[in-house]
């Protein structure tokens, strides 16, 4: 499939390209424009030069970036991998209910826990797993097996609790664990795998947590319902082993090793960057209030819509449909516009649909546009990080005046030290620690039922509060697009 070429502000990551034996410089090139093959004045190691150029001798060649049946076999497996991985902690609600309202479990406070620390974990430590397997990439292959039979092996273990103590050490801690093992390198080899469509790549894979979010509850509802949580953990165990373990195959890096080798994982001096902060500074914001209609829709449309149970939980089927097109529609959007005008979309539609959808809405109908615009929107956000990262790494490299010579002449080119998956794993880190605040700031925020039976709509709910603070944290989340018209992302 040919590849558009991009209307971009930005310079594009080049692709890897190797030149003939003949050619009298040779020179390498990899994701993001780093120049891994270049003469020594470069700041490249000769040791990697030559593994490159014995590469070269050998008449090694590497598959089609962007296009090729390899490519996307590899992204059509990421996009099981994001369903299954965290399609199960984004349906925790379900097994929630089903722990606050069944023994040995009922009455526990401590419930809430288990969801929040599977998924806390998967976005806070992906600097670690992503640095580990840059430093260690043949023992970074097996990452995603290992982390795959850790997680089943967490769900397994799970099904034997007989404390919430215990379901947050397996289904939590433990299943976390290994669903960042196993999911960070689809992150890692995405950056190889594809160039000018890297945004929409990165949206189609991220499209996948939308489809498990809708298709996952619905399962393991029906399972538990009849089976009680012990059988339905094993069952789930199992399904995931059968489902996932023959895509890992597909999961596999473009690039050999010699290629990435000048890359310093542990070099996280981007973030001093003044473009880092303001990008990081929106993504917190906004990752603040993103979760909370997640929390609060089917309450609220029981409680103040008089919906019944299934009407109620539709308002979350119906949000992760939305998940699935927005990424999609988003990483199109990335691979042609300056990343802040990609987050200003995102953000008037997810603020459209909280103050007039969801704050003036009166009848479930309109709950379910919200529900939808909502997923379409603020479900898109994240898949601005492909933009981020190219215009982070872009600014960080410019900033440390690098250059390299290229067939003789001196020219400006991309030698960058950095890892640009790092970017999008601090992003990770920022999305994570608004995931977490979010839970008890929720409690909090619908404390007393504020502004009840003195506003119209939402707002009159008691749920008015969460209305206008899941708002203006969207609002806030394209503090970067202001940067940019102030000149102070340039």
């Amino acid at each position: 499939m040919p590849a558009a070429e991009p209307v971009s502000a930005e310079t594009p990551f080049t692709s890897p390209t190797v030149t003939t034996p003949s050619s009298p410089t040779p020179t390498i090139t990899s994701p993001s424009g780093h120049n891994v093959g270049s003469p020594p004045d470069s700041k490249v190691r000769p040791d990697d030069v030559e593994a490159q150029q014995e590469d070269q001798d050998q008449g090694y060649s590497l598959p089609p970036v962007d296009t090729g049946k390899d490519a996307w076999l590899f992204l059509a497996a990421c996009f099981v991998m994001e369903a299954m991985v965290w399609g199960f902690p984004f349906a925790f609600g379900i097994f929630q209910e089903y722990y606050r309202t069944h023994e040995p479990f009922a009455g526990s406070s401590k419930t809430a826990i288990i969801g929040t620390c599977a998924m806390g974990i998967m976005y806070l430590d992906a600097p670690l797993v992503i640095a580990l397997a840059r430093i260690y990439p043949k023992q970074g292959r097996w990452n995603p097996t290992a982390g795959l039979l850790m997680m089943c092996a967490a769900l397994a273990l799970s099904s034997f609790s007989t404390t919430t103590t215990h379901l947050i050490l397996t289904q939590g801690a433990l299943y976390g664990i290994g669903g960042s093992i196993a999911y960070n390198p689809c992150l890692m080899y995405v950056d190889e795998w594809f160039d000018r469509r890297k945004g929409l790549a990165y949206g189609l894979m991220w499209s996948g947590t939308g489809l498990g979010g809708f298709t996952i509850p619905l399962v393991l509802e029906a399972l538990l319902t009849r089976y009680g949580f012990r059988t339905t953990l094993r069952i789930w165990s199992v399904a995931l082993f059968v489902l996932t373990m023959p895509l890992i195959y597909f999961v596999k890096p473009r690039l050999p090793p010699a290629m990435t080798a000048h890359i310093k994982p542990l070099d996280w001096s981007f973030m001093k960057n003044r473009v880092f902060t303001l990008y990081q500074l929106g993504n917190f914001i906004e990752g603040i209030g993103f979760f909370l209609p997640g929390i609060f829709l089917p309450t609220y449309a029981q409680d103040v819509l008089g919906a019944s149970s299934f009407a109620s939980a539709a308002t979350l089927l119906v949000l992760n449909v939305g998940s699935v097109v927005g990424p999609i529609t988003m990483g199109t959007l990335v691979d042609r516009l300056h990343v802040t005008t990609c987050i200003l979309i995102s953000t008037l539609g997810a603020i459209f649909g909280v103050f007039f959808l969801w704050g003036l809405g009166s009848n479930i109908g309109i709950l379910y546009v919200f529900s939808l615009v909502y997923g379409v929107f603020a479900g898109s956000f994240t898949t601005s990080w492909p933009g981020i990262m190219r215009h982070v790494i872009k600014i960080a490299t410019t900033a440390d005046g690098e250059t390299a010579s290229i067939e003789g002449r001196h020219e400006s080119v991309s030698t960058s030290k950095y890892d640009p998956l790092m970017v999008i794993a601090f992003l990770s880190i920022g999305r994570g620690v608004g995931n977490i605040v979010s839970g008890p700031l929720s409690e909090a925020l619908v404390k007393g039922m504020p502004w009840q039976g003195q506003a119209i709509g939402g707002y009159g709910s008691g749920y008015g509060v969460l209305i206008v603070f899941t708002g203006a944290t969207a609002l806030l989340g394209c503090v970067s697009f202001v940067a940019k018209k102030f000149g102070w992302l340039e």
